[in-house]
């Protein structure tokens, strides 16, 4: 998958990420499934058309990941701490959402990453 740079304001700082971009469908069921481990600074960008309610799952994915629910204009609708390895529970965007961010678990938090915050990147067509 073609990786580029991510960057998150949150409050007065820019948090920059490397991210793997998961643009088709193959690409989005597969996601991080299947892989153990994954740098601090790495995460993966799922692009989707259009706003929605968006549900992942963790199936096959022994990484606990913190799943980040963006809107179409780059501001963080909500996330979802500590996510639970192989569990097959939904989990729910709570609102719209077109871009989905996946980071290890524990990430957000220690950050300071919250809801309302902003995602930019090439890939979503916000600089």
């Amino acid at each position: 998958m073609p990786v580029e740079d991510l960057v998150i304001q949150s409050d007065d700082k820019e948090l920059r990420f490397e991210a793997e971009v998961a643009a088709t469908d193959r690409q989005r069921s597969m996601g991080l499934m299947f892989r153990k481990e994954m740098p601090d600074q790495r995460g993966m960008l799922f692009l989707f058309e259009g706003e929605g309610d968006r549900y992942f799952w963790m199936k096959n994915t022994p990484l606990p990941l913190d799943i980040i629910f963006i809107d179409s204009r780059g501001a963080i609708v909500s996330i979802a701490d500590n996510t639970t390895p192989f569990s097959e529970d939904v989990i729910p965007s709570i609102g719209p959402a077109q871009f989905v961010f996946e980071i290890n678990a524990g990430l957000a938090e220690k950050l300071g990453i919250s809801a309302g915050d902003r995602v930019i990147s090439p890939s979503m067509g916000l600089e």
